[in-house]
């Protein structure tokens, strides 16, 4: 009998013989390692065998496998994993492969668990090999079922190590049908939606903090790696793939609350995605909290802050119409919380400040231009003081807190540039809401956009005393010209605004806006706007009769706190002298004129005299205080101060002659004054006023007098010339202005018929002329209708 067995064994396949050679005769010594490098060399040597190899080596296992001689067929695994490695070179790897697969499904089927690893360890293996010819027949279901199920393992021995093997296995598929667009799509809903919650599932059951030793990999440090992984490879067309079953699991499983977990994950997606889609995270959040919207307030407001944290990532690839397209969809969730709820509770607040404050994160990472276009869009949205209902109200609040989250992420360099006309005539509008909170808000959105010094907080209280920690410089021409052209609309809406409530905070909040104005855009040349911009305060304080007793006290403070302020500004110590008098004059008769503001309630049972206008400030001596100092009073000695609810420009208030006269005393060269007392008509025709005669003689000397800076008896001469004319047609009769201003008609019709006269005779003579040379050529052509015939046609 042992001779026929050898006998038989010598007539097997030579293949069968090295494959049984390799197993030892005791399982516990291992694979034999003489025999399997013969083995190698012969599937080296004899590649078409290698099929046949693999599929021998599958029958022993599963007969090995059924018997529970589990050793053994650890051995038959070995063997094909050493066999895959040496030959994947070879052009016959993937029949080889077929067997290889069908092995390690075979051992992952098993209840064992050491089989389960070490099947994955091979399959991982098999992973990491680059295969030259594509299979366009396998499939990798049972792989990504049976992977995703051990990553849920609950065994009480060898979890961590089954559920470690389940994540490396399902990163080597990801590996394998990732880069190879032959084979099954692994992007498929079916797919996705096993591998992600297995991931996400080993995530959330252990410590966020990443591990950095690489020798003692956990279950929620590998399912992070492979997350990002497979985040990092999906394309555009994908990623919604793997968003749509992480938000199933999140919403499943209430991970929402608290959203340690959610913003955890979603910065890991944002980080690890390619950048140019990670506008699609943020699109599809978004969709997500559309769905949400009959969801807690908690969870919506947890949704939020998830999006708040991820949404600054995305802000860098977002321009243009995405940019605008993410503050519109986040504005239309604000409007949507107004509009269905009839009370803002506090956790619905909570919802609207983390929109908000997404909102804020969004915009802070775009440039200043693009800011300036938010802030637009978010003001073109705001609902119109029209509308007066209370959830309007509450709209127009929201609206105006998320401009202001904007503005404050807003660096101001140039105020024409920070406030466009199409920003700022709305902005102007809602300064006068009638609603005390949005007044408020908008006037936080004045101060964070003027302030350019960080002068806010030290100007947030009316005072008297000086400002130690103010921080000022003079502004730039364009801020000036900015001043003249807008100024007077912001100050005539900051008196509006006051006299609209007697509230401390929003007095509080004016006042600090108008400081931060003159602060920021006093000089010479604005010195007399501002001065009218006071006495406008006073005046509507003292008379207009529908405000409070408390209320003008108030606005009397304001108004000496702005004027010892803008002395202290500009430097006019003559001004700051005399605001201090008034002050010292004050502090002596009438404290209730001076700082801080009073309280309504508190005062309500005291009687303040209000009958003090020697305590006032006094226009002519404002003007008085600018003469000393050297400068130009005449606008403010002209001009008229600010009145209540004025709707015309208030820096066209005074006539056109007080313009004109302004114009031409700000101008200094002769060159400019020429063209005002030239050799020109309307002189002339100015009552009491003679023409200026030129000088006799025309000699360089005199031409260099000429262009030279007028002197101080010609400012003086030129300036009562000018006062002449505005008292002439201030104070003259009508009638009397008719005579000496109407054309005169004699002289203009005596030199019309000299014109006529001369031209008449001096058709005659052309008409005989042209007789005689017609007589004397007449066969001949004239040589005008020869070159320019056109131009003799009627």
């Amino acid at each position: 009998m042992p001779g026929c067995c050898g006998c038989c064994s010598a007539l097997r396949p030579r293949y069968k013989r090295l494959v049984d050679n390799i197993f030892p005769v005791n399982p516990e010594d291992g694979l034999v390692k003489s025999n399997m490098e013969k083995l190698t060399f012969y599937s080296l040597s004899s590649p078409d065998k290698l099929d046949r190899i693999g599929e021998y080596l599958y029958q022993k296992a599963t007969k090995d496998i059924n018997r529970k001689r589990y050793k053994l067929a650890e051995i038959a695994m070995e063997a094909m994993d050493l066999l895959l490695q040496a030959c994947h070179a070879q052009t016959t790897l993937n029949l080889f492969v077929e067997s290889f697969l069908r092995m390690v499904q075979k051992l992952l089927e098993d209840s064992n668990p050491n089989l389960k690893i070490m099947a994955t360890n091979s399959f991982v293996k098999f992973a990491n090999i680059n295969e030259d010819t594509p299979s366009y027949h396998r499939r990798y279901d049972f792989f990504i079922s049976k992977f995703s199920s051990m990553c849920h393992s609950d065994a009480a021995s060898l979890r961590d190590s089954l559920r470690l093997a389940g994540i490396k296995g399902l990163q080597g598929v990801i590996r394998k049908t990732v880069s190879d667009d032959l084979v099954e799509n692994i992007w498929e809903a079916q797919h996705m939606e096993k591998i992600v919650p297995s991931l996400l599932f080993n995530m959330q059951s252990g410590d966020l903090t990443p591990v950095e030793d690489a020798t003692n990999v956990t279950p929620p440090a590998l399912a992070e790696e492979v997350l990002r992984e497979l985040v990092g490879r999906a394309s555009f067309g994908h990623i919604r793939s793997v968003l749509k079953p992480l938000l199933t699991h999140l919403d499943r499983h209430e991970l929402w609350v608290p959203n340690t977990f959610a913003i955890h994950t979603f910065r890991i997606v944002m980080i690890s995605i390619q950048p140019q889609y990670s506008y699609t995270v943020v699109e599809t959040l978004m969709q997500h909290l559309d769905n949400n919207f009959k969801s807690s307030p908690k969870t919506r407001t947890s949704l939020a802050v998830v999006l708040s944290k991820i949404i600054a990532i995305a802000a860098g690839e977002s321009v243009g119409p995405s940019a605008l397209d993410i503050i519109n969809n986040l504005l239309t969730h604000l409007r949507t919380s107004v509009s269905t709820t009839s009370e803002i509770t506090p956790e619905e607040s909570q919802y609207q400040e983390a929109l908000i404050n997404a909102l804020g994160e969004f915009a802070n990472h775009h440039p200043d231009y693009q800011k300036i276009e938010i802030m637009l869009f978010i003001m073109n949205t705001v609902p119109d003081l029209s509308k007066k209902s209370k959830g309007d109200q509450m709209l127009q609040n929201i609206l105006l807190k998320s401009l202001l989250k904007v503005g404050t992420q807003y660096s101001t360099v140039s105020f024409e540039k920070a406030f466009p006309a199409s920003f700022l005539q709305p902005l102007l509008k809602m300064a006068r809401a009638p609603h005390d909170p949005t007044r408020m808000v908008v006037m936080q959105i004045f101060q964070a956009l003027l302030d350019r010094h960080q002068n806010e907080k030290v100007l947030s209280s009316v005072s008297v005393k000086p400002y130690p920690a103010l921080s000022q410089e003079p502004p730039s021409r364009s801020d000036i010209i900015f001043t003249h052209k807008y100024g007077a609309n912001i100050m005539q809406a900051l008196i509006d605004s006051m006299a609209l409530s007697d509230r401390v905070d929003a007095l509080s909040s004016s006042y600090n806006t108008a400081a931060l104005l003159i602060v920021e855009m006093s000089c010479n040349e604005t010195v007399q706007e501002f001065l009218l911009f006071i006495l406008g305060i006073q005046q509507v304080a003292s008379t207009t009769e529908t405000l409070g007793t408390v209320h003008k006290c108030n606005l009397h403070i304001i108004a000496i706190g702005l004027l010892v302020l803008i002395s202290r500004v500009s430097g006019i110590n003559n001004l700051l002298d005399y605001a201090q008098k008034i002050v010292d004059a004050r502090r002596e008769e009438a404290s209730h004129y001076l700082p801080p503001l009073l309280e309504p309630k508190k005062m309500a049972n005291k009687s303040l005299n209000l009958s003090l206008p020697h305590l006032a400030i006094d226009k002519l001596a404002l003007g008085e205080c600018l003469q000393n100092a050297g400068m130009d009073a005449q606008r403010l000695n002209t001009g008229a101060p600010y009145a209540l609810n004025q709707t015309d420009h208030p820096g066209h208030r005074h006539s056109w002659v007080e313009s004109v006269s302004n114009q031409l005393t700000q101008r200094n060269s002769s060159a400019d004054l020429t063209v005002y007392n030239g050799d020109v008509d309307s002189v002339s025709s100015s009552p009491g006023v003679c023409k200026k005669l030129l000088a006799p003689e025309f000699n360089f000397d005199a031409m260099k007098r000429a262009l030279a800076e007028p002197t101080e008896a010609a400012k003086r001469e030129l300036r009562e010339r000018q006062m002449q004319i505005v008292r002439t047609f201030r104070e003259g009769e009508f009638d009397d202005l008719m005579r000496r201003t109407e054309p005169k008609h004699d002289l203009i019709q005596n030199r019309l018929n000299e014109l006529f006269n001369s031209l008449a005779v001096e058709r005659q003579i052309t008409q005989s002329d042209t007789k005689a040379a017609q007589l004397q050529a007449s066969n001949e052509k004239p040589i005008y209708e020869t070159n320019f015939p056109e131009l003799f046609y009627y």
